[in-house]
């Protein structure tokens, strides 16, 4: 049995894979925050139906994951594989217990990296410091699994993060913070940047309300989604809104795909927005294709993937190297 972790924005995602059989759980960021080391164990444990004897390896993800350019064991990762926990979007508390936890169990856990700066990725996208964060990788690898090998993920949520894939190999990816608005996070504009340099509010806090919700009066996807059924106008400009930029961040990736292979790749959405059928539509519509759909579920899964393919004894991951030292 093998384990992944996927520590999203509102919650940490749990799977585990015995041959053909997948099991998963979502526990929120909040309820996790509070809760011992040991009560994580056993909550985990409990809810997959599982013993920590059964897991022959798990691989994690937590926040940035730019203190690491390899998938490294989670007993060589200093600062849990991160150069800061500041101004990297909403703080609980409730990934660096999960972290630890997984650590103290003595499952033999590897950790994966974001990809940033050093990464081995396109360089002329290394301008920025950041490009995703670790779990993104897990949904490629997913996607690798299911016999992609040249595509370009978008992964929509409270934020929008996009990766190119060519041969197999992540080559580029465009951060939350640089492009396309998710529904809670987006990139920072000019106001938001007279407003910050006014001390109104911090980078961080800006980014983390910077998605479309920030124009409209819902709170959440769900209320978005239930003024879609009623047909408001808030509503739909939103996912409008959300589906236009995704349809351009996944043109501007395509672009890495031809200069390497000659020819667009296939196009995977993913994330909890990828599952609403008014998004995907206006994305094919706009792109002229018909998307591929993964669930929110994709990146542990894929995490879990990553581990079992490194107990076989893969060294290599999407183009990233695996520490096994």
């Amino acid at each position: 049995m093998f384990l992944g972790i996927d520590h999203g924005t509102t919650a940490v995602r749990v799977a585990t894979i015995d041959y053909d059989n997948i099991k998963k759980i979502a526990i929120q960021r909040n309820t996790l925050a509070i809760m011992s080391e040991y009560e994580i164990i056993n909550l985990l444990t409990s809810k997959l139906d599982i013993q920590i004897k059964q897991v022959k390896m798990a691989a994690i993800t937590y926040s940035m994951g730019d203190g690491i350019n390899s998938i490294e064991n989670i007993n060589k990762v200093i600062n849990r594989g991160i150069i800061s926990n500041k101004g990297v979007g909403v703080k609980t508390g409730a990934g660096e217990r999960v972290f630890d936890a997984i650590k103290c169990s003595q499952i033999p856990t590897f950790v994966i990296p974001g990809i940033h700066a050093k990464s081995s990725t396109d360089s002329r996208l290394n301008i920025f410091s950041h490009s995703t964060s670790p779990e993104k990788i897990g949904i490629a690898y997913h996607s690798l699994c299911k016999g992609f090998t040249n595509f370009v993920i978008s992964d929509i949520s409270s934020n929008t993060v996009t990766l190119a894939v060519a041969s197999s190999k992540l080559v580029g990816a465009i951060d939350a913070c640089i492009f396309a608005p998710g529904i809670h996070h987006g990139p920072l504009d000019v106001l938001a940047i007279r407003d910050i340099d006014s001390h109104k509010y911090t980078a961080n806090e800006a980014f983390t309300t910077a998605g479309v919700i920030k124009r409209t009066p819902y709170s959440n996807l769900a209320e978005i989604l239930t003024g879609l059924e009623k047909k408001e106008q808030d509503a739909i400009l939103a996912l409008d809104t959300i589906s236009l930029f995704s349809a351009m961040e996944i043109t501007s990736l395509q672009l890495l795909l031809k200069e390497q292979n000659g020819t667009f790749g296939d196009v995977i959405l993913a994330g909890s927005v990828a599952e609403v059928e008014y998004v995907t539509s206006k994305i094919n519509e706009l792109l002229d294709i018909n998307a591929h759909i993964l669930n929110k579920w994709s990146a542990a899964i894929g995490c879990a993937e990553i581990a079992r393919d490194i107990y076989k004894g893969k060294n290599n991951i999407l183009g990233i190297n695996v520490k096994l030292d």
